[in-house]
């Protein structure tokens, strides 16, 4: 941290930082562009991690979170502009891909403009809605924006803000689609957008020319609902974000917590979590196997998947008494201890799955028409991987050592081993392989486990009532899509002063349009299917 703090000062004098488990750095927007260039370039943080928006009263802005994929060392940068009427900050979308589905979330909540981004509208609420909800002086008076029945308006030129080589600001018109392309709607009823996700699609023939993502159909403010929740009932939505990683999500939440209140989870909490993580996992890629058959045809596949998936599923039901929704961590450790059963029956699980691998693969992945769909079809390379910020199975699929369980350790996966699935293709394939070959991965962490489960309290005594120290906080797991991250930003109250959900399926969304240009319609299903995102953790 103090060679990162050293390099960006000799670069940057006028910087000034804050130090903690991430080091901050704070500039002026007018130099924010050119330590972003240094900070990728020479730095090597080439992994834009979050964007999350900020009302600070006086000012607004940004802070920043940077991974680099050398050493996985982070940072933080804090950009902020006392000009509340026309909040105007320096995009980065030019240097990292994903910031410009991140700079449009930040303007679409706080209403603060990005200059230079190609595409400054609104992501997941409406065009026509009136105010900027994230803002502490939003009103939020329902006449302002009443529940409308008919359709929203699209307008395929929106407006940007450049900068001259004279250093003067312009506003300037981008087209999306020309009226000569013909655009189809894909979405956001259609069932192989795996959710309300609708995809318009310029076509030529059957030719994808270019895809416009439209979020929000599921958009539930959550972020915001949490502003106004004590820390325990925050929890309550994390289930609900992707809740084919329920487990997981919870866990970013309390860690998050925990590491604000440096509380010692104890140890057989530590190993139950591990394991009810890599249950879910194992869960989430049976469910996309299914799913993912059944979107190229293979329907038997679908029933073969779900039937396993359901022993998990009675596994999670006898513990935590849900089957989707589990509610089962909680700050400082577990809800309630284990069933009797758990043990003996994670073991027989373990023992079971294997062979069933090896029915999947004899069923449908060596299938000849199940190959000729998936092999080189939707490449992504490693470097558009890290861009983008597909991280997870996707990233990985592209050679992409991204496990955040490796990178940055949490609960016991700094005292198991496992691998770290690998492969280098980046095409539908190797997404699919690398899923398959990490259930076997967990089975192996689990094992490692499930007998050596400590005696002792499932959970630490905690107050009704919990105030975080001051500070920003960050905390990240391997969901099963891929990082989530949780940033909270305390000002010693009982209630966050902003909690935001990094998802993990936004950067999945963000990569379809490069990956299904001058591909086939049916090669789009394909590869959204790859790439398993859920739209309510998009959304949130």
């Amino acid at each position: 941290m103090a060679n990162i703090q050293q390099e960006i000062s000799s670069f940057l004098p006028e910087a000034t930082f804050v130090e903690g488990t991430i080091l901050e750095v704070s500039v002026p927007d007018a130099k924010w562009h050119d330590l972003a260039l240094y900070l990728h370039n020479q730095l090597h943080f080439d992994y834009l991690v979050s964007i999350v928006g900020m009302d600070w009263g006086e000012t607004v802005g940004c802070v920043y979170y940077l991974t680099s994929t050398v050493d996985n060392s982070q940072v933080s940068v804090k950009i902020e502009t006392a000009d509340r009427e026309n909040p105007l900050l320096h995009s980065v979308s030019d240097i990292w891909k994903s910031a410009n589905l991140y700079e449009r979330e930040v303007y679409d909540f706080f209403g603060i403009r990005f200059i230079n981004h190609p595409d400054m509208r609104r992501l997941f609420l409406r065009n026509d809605w009136v105010g900027y909800p994230f803002r502490k002086d939003y009103n939020a008076d329902p006449e302002l924006n009443p529940i409308r029945l008919e359709h929203e308006s699209v307008d395929d030129v929106t407006h940007s803000v450049v900068e001259t080589e004279d250093g003067k600001l312009e506003e300037r018109t981008n087209t999306i689609f020309s009226p000569q392309e013909f655009v189809v709607n894909i979405g956001p009823q259609h069932p192989a957008t795996h959710g309300v996700l609708r995809l318009r699609t310029s076509l030529d023939g059957e030719t994808v020319k270019k895809i416009d993502v439209y979020c929000g159909y599921v958009h539930r403010g959550i972020e915001k609902l949490c502003e106004s929740l004590t820390y325990p009932q925050t929890l309550h939505f994390a289930d609900r974000l992707d809740y084919l990683s329920a487990q997981q999500n919870r866990h970013a939440v309390c860690l998050c917590i925990e590491d604000a209140l440096q509380v010692e989870v104890p140890a057989r909490a530590q190993y139950i979590r591990t394991i009810m993580d890599e249950l879910m996992r194992i869960s989430s890629h049976l469910l996309f196997w299914s799913t993912f058959c059944m979107d190229l045809g293979g329907t038997t596949a679908f029933f073969y998947g779900f039937r396993d998936r359901e022993k998990i599923l009675d596994i999670f039901e006898e513990t935590c008494g849900a089957r989707m929704t589990f509610n089962y961590y909680t700050i400082g450790g577990l809800m309630a201890d284990l069933h009797p059963d758990f043990q003996r029956k994670v073991k027989e699980f373990c023992a079971y799955m294997p062979a069933k691998l090896k029915e999947y693969h004899t069923l449908f992945t060596g299938n000849v028409i199940a190959q000729q769909r998936m092999k080189g079809v939707g490449v992504l390379s490693r470097e558009d991987a890290i861009s983008y910020g597909i991280a997870g199975p996707s990233g990985r699929a592209s050679g992409w050592a991204c496990d955040v369980r490796k990178n940055h350790p949490y609960a016991m996966y700094d005292k198991v081993e496992f691998n770290q699935v690998i492969r280098t293709e980046g095409d539908v394939f190797a997404r699919y392989m690398v899923r398959l070959d990490e259930i076997l991965e967990s089975i192996h962490i689990i094992e490692q486990l499930i007998d050596n489960i400590p005696e002792g309290d499932y959970a630490v005594k905690m107050k009704p009532i919990i105030k975080l120290p001051e500070g920003r906080y960050f905390r990240q797991v391997e969901a099963s899509r891929g990082p989530l991250g949780i940033f909270i930003e305390s000002h010693g109250d009982k209630n966050p002063y902003r909690l935001k959900i990094n998802s993990a399926c936004l950067p999945l969304v963000a990569g379809l349009d490069p990956m299904c240009r001058n591909g086939k319609i049916a090669d789009l299903i394909a590869i959204g299917g790859s790439l398993d995102y859920v739209i309510p953790d998009m959304d949130r």
